[in-house]
């Protein structure tokens, strides 16, 4: 009865949060530029002063990644992110083409929902109020359970920002009590008009099920080829400095690495110069068996986690200062589990012959986490060129995926929602920034005369319209009718009635 009553309750929270924060956002869709901009100011102010305390809540609640990597995602979405995206417009008269006299106006979507992961809960706050505002919607969250107090408490905080800087109250809002049919009744309500979904592919997939325009972002597996000529003191560097950012909880991480013969040796000797231990065939089996509890799906116990804990718990002993465990795999699928996404700090590792069969197994891993990202370490442009044709929509030189993909190292802007495009059944294959929250109306003038379109337009020419050219003839309608071949004129009434009364008598003899 008390599982009843709590999902009772919950669900009356998700309808009472979604009509109040319908109000709120009617009501911030008048908001000037200058006073969004005040909001966003002081709403990213706080959350500068709270991403150590928000990142320490985060990972003694979740018990994954680590308080510095952590503190750093809270600045990326909110200090990082402000400054890609405070000069962007996304309100008014957005754009003008004076030339074919169209212009472009911004108009906010109303009330958004957003879902919260558990891996990146309070950045993914953060990130996802703050574009709300610059966009002038209103957002309500639905937080994972396993982060909800660390969740509630970054919500919590940008409201109470925002409301201080002069928001309206309940714009930015979340659901106390996180159940599936609190999650449903949200997705669902008539109030919600978009939904930002960044979770597990159950959750994404509920999303674009929901009935509403959503864009939701899919699973990663990402692989990291160095082509003979990387720099690969530097390629090694960026990839473990990636894996492990807050213990590879980032879906854009590496996942895979992908050496070639002639380099083969030198790699593994920098990856254990680096910290990287590569395990024997039974300790890969052994870690194996427990990060994946069935199947690939993995043991959330171990997700974001450091070496050493997941060594002491397969039961194998790794030197002191180990960064990641290794694995070497010799294919693809089911019984070679370490091809999937590890959020975590192991990693398979691959041989191939040449940059043909990296491209190759590149495909296959893409497979398991189609159109999101793949790194390259290269000093060849016309490889990079060549890779750019792999289904992922972050294609990354020179720098580790995490980082890259996010935006932290790369020119992309700051996001913690990477769209993976229709390769990963995703509605977008960005970074989602405040410009895919906006609706654009377009005022377009009149250039050409409508009546005179085709007349006028030299390059309408289809000389097999002349054949059914018809010749205007006298009479009341431009041509002269004829029956059974008989010609009449429509101005001569008794023969048009003379005709029409055989008409009519040939149709009843007919039947």
């Amino acid at each position: 009865m008390e599982s009843i009553d709590r999902d009772l309750r919950s669900v009356q929270e998700a309808r009472d949060i979604a009509r109040l924060g319908k109000i709120a956002a009617n009501q911030l869709a008048d908001y000037t530029e200058e006073q969004i901009d005040k909001i966003l100011y002081n709403m990213v102010s706080v959350a500068k002063e709270n991403a150590v305390f928000l990142a320490k809540m985060a990972v003694e609640e979740t018990g994954f990644g680590k308080v510095e990597d952590k503190a750093y995602k809270n600045h990326m979405a909110s200090v990082m992110l402000y400054d890609a995206i405070k000069d962007m417009k996304t309100i008014g008269v957005i754009r003008e083409d004076v030339s074919q006299q169209v212009i472009d106006i911004a108009e906010p979507m109303g009330l958004l929902m957003g879902i919260v992961p558990s891996t990146n809960p309070t950045s993914t706050a953060i990130f996802k109020a703050i574009i709300a505002i610059k966009s002038r919607n209103g957002i309500v969250f639905s937080p994972h359970p396993a982060a909800l107090k660390c969740t509630l408490k970054a919500v919590s905080l940008m409201q109470d920002a925002a409301v201080a800087a002069g928001a309206p109250a309940n714009i930015i809002s979340s659901i106390s009590t996180p159940t599936m049919e609190a999650t449903n009744e949200l997705m669902k309500h008539k109030d919600i008009a978009m939904i930002i979904a960044t979770g597990g592919p159950g959750m994404v997939k509920a999303s674009y099920s929901a009935g509403k325009p959503a864009l939701g972002v899919g699973a990663g597996n990402s692989p990291a080829y160095i082509e003979r000529t990387a720099n690969i003191q530097k390629a090694v560097s960026n990839i473990i400095a990636s894996k492990t950012f807050d213990h590879g909880t980032i879906c854009a991480s590496e996942q895979s690495i992908i050496v070639e013969e002639c380099n083969r040796e030198a790699v593994i000797a920098e990856l254990k110069k680096q910290g990287g231990y590569f395990m024997t065939a039974e300790e890969t089996k052994k870690v194996c068996k427990l990060l994946f509890k069935t199947g690939h799906t993995m043991n959330a116990k171990f997700v974001g986690r450091t070496p050493q804990v997941i060594a002491e718990a397969a039961g194998i002993s790794i030197p002191e200062g180990t960064k990641i465990l290794i694995g070497e795999q010799q294919g693809v699928g089911e019984e070679y589990p370490l091809s999937y996404e590890k959020l975590t700090t192991v990693i398979a590792f691959y041989t191939v012959k040449d940059w043909h069969e990296a491209c190759e197994l590149s495909i296959q891993l893409l497979q398991n986490g189609i159109g999101h990202t793949m790194s390259l370490h290269t000093e060849d442009r016309d490889m990079v060129m060549k890779f750019a044709k792999k289904p992922a929509a972050r294609i990354l030189v020179n720098t580790g995926s995490a980082q890259g993909g996010t935006g932290a190292s790369t020119g992309l802007i700051p996001s913690f929602t990477l769209g993976c495009g229709t390769w990963g059944g995703s509605s977008v294959s960005e970074n989602v920034t405040p410009m895919h929250l906006i609706n654009i109306k377009r005022i377009a003038y009149g250039l050409k005369d409508c009546s005179t379109l085709a007349s006028a337009d030299t390059s309408f020419s289809y000389p097999e319209l002349n054949s059914h050219a018809v010749k205007a003839e006298t009479g009341c309608c431009g041509n002269t009718p004829s029956f059974n071949g008989l010609k009449i004129d429509c101005t001569d009434h008794e023969k048009l009635l003379s005709l029409v009364n055989e008409i009519l008598q040939a149709l009843k003899g007919a039947k």
